[in-house]
């Protein structure tokens, strides 16, 4: 006399509590399902069983009726609905299906498969590398551009077929642009080789696109760079790409910037900075200094006793926020430059200089005089 197999708690197969949430039991499911399937255990019985199992755990307890009817009942609530005896493990595919999707990709369907392809394809995107220099970049442009692209066809509408045809459904596939073959549990789809996943058979094509439904042609597109941009922003003109074929949604275009360094002016964020050499004197005494920005011409009041390295801010004189108000700042860095020859009388005279300045030269630390910089700026 056979011994009844006692079969194996269902939320303990998914290693759930029995007040376990959907979310919860749908997490377990997909992480076992990835762990178990036997694509990843070619010739492992073991897996395939364990596999088996937890998917008809899954199938009862992610149904509110079977799930209520097992936690009153037990498996005996369940037979012929939900597993065993005269039960299919695999009924109730839809949310079966959005798992495996999520798991393998539309590779794999669980039996279902009736939805049909559609011919309509999202057209590409295309890329357009411009150049700016620098003060474009900073005050913003407009340009005119030309680029080529496909386009609808306009003598069969986009339907890649000659007038008054119309595309007919592939008797290979149905319609569905997939060929389907089972494989275990699984039925394997690929894409049907005759009409190439659109569904459809073009039996008379367009003479003007050859059955393609676009034709590539020049376009002009008026770029309007806005003040403030960057090398590596990118500006995005939604539906400018490529055209969908056969009707299908156009592709997007974007133009990616690439600004040229400017001759003494570099930027960080919206602040612009520069070095300016002056003299011993200068430095000593204080000065004004004439400088070309880029709004025009500033003066710069450089402080009497200015140490090398002090830093002179003209506020609003940077670059303009991207798509905001205000501007950044220019930084202008002073540096005292020794001239490297001398004339006798300057000599003679930086050397009166001298012995009426006492400056103690005693070492110091890096650190000690990063403070005494700081002090001065």
């Amino acid at each position: 006399m056979a011994t009844a197999t006692m079969k194996t708690d269902y939320y303990e197969l998914l290693g759930v509590e029995r007040t376990a949430s959907d979310g919860e039991i749908k997490s377990a499911y997909r992480k076992l399902a990835m762990q178990h399937h036997p694509d990843r255990n070619p010739n492992n019985p073991e897996a395939e069983e364990r596999f088996k199992e937890c998917s008809e755990a899954y199938q009862v307890l992610s149904d509110a009726d079977k799930r209520a009817a097992y936690d009153r009942y037990g498996h005996a609530g369940v037979n012929g609905s939900g597993g065993f005896p005269g039960g299919n493990p695999f009924q109730g595919q839809g949310d079966l299906n959005d798992i495996f999707g999520d798991l393998f990709g539309e590779m794999f369907n669980m039996g279902g498969g009736n939805r049909r392809a559609t011919r309509q394809q999202r057209g590409r995107d295309l890329k357009f590398d411009m150049k700016l220099e620098f003060e474009e970049a900073v005050f913003g442009v407009e340009r005119e551009i030309t680029i080529r692209r496909a386009e609808s066809c306009e003598d069969c509408r986009g339907t890649g077929s000659a007038a008054g045809k119309q595309p007919e459904t592939c008797q290979q596939c149905g319609g569905r642009g997939q060929i389907r073959s089972q494989q275990g549990f699984f039925a394997v789809a690929r894409t049907c080789p005759v009409c190439g996943g659109t569904g459809s058979v073009i039996r008379t094509p367009c003479a003007t696109c050859k059955g393609d439904s676009r034709v590539t042609r020049e376009h002009k597109i008026l770029v309007k760079v806005p003040a403030g941009v960057e090398t590596d922003t990118r500006i995005r003109y939604s539906g400018e790409g490529e055209a969908g074929r056969f009707g299908g949604p156009a592709g997007d275009f974007y133009v990616v910037l690439n600004v040229k360094p400017h001759k003494f002016f570099e930027r960080d964020g919206d602040d612009l900075h520069c070095v300016i050499p002056i003299s011993f004197p200068q430095a000593a005494l204080g000065t004004e200094l004439e400088l070309e920005t880029l709004d025009g011409v500033e003066t710069i009041k450089v402080p009497e006793g200015t140490q090398s390295g002090r830093e002179i801010k003209l506020r609003g004189k940077g670059v303009p926020h991207l798509n905001s108000h205000g501007k950044g700042d220019l930084v202008v860095e002073v540096r005292v430059q020794t001239p490297s020859k001398l004339t006798k009388q300057q000599k003679e005279l930086l050397k009166q200089l001298a012995e009426s300045i006492s400056i103690e030269n005693t070492p110091t630390s890096r650190g000690l005089f990063s403070k005494v910089k700081e002090m001065f700026s």
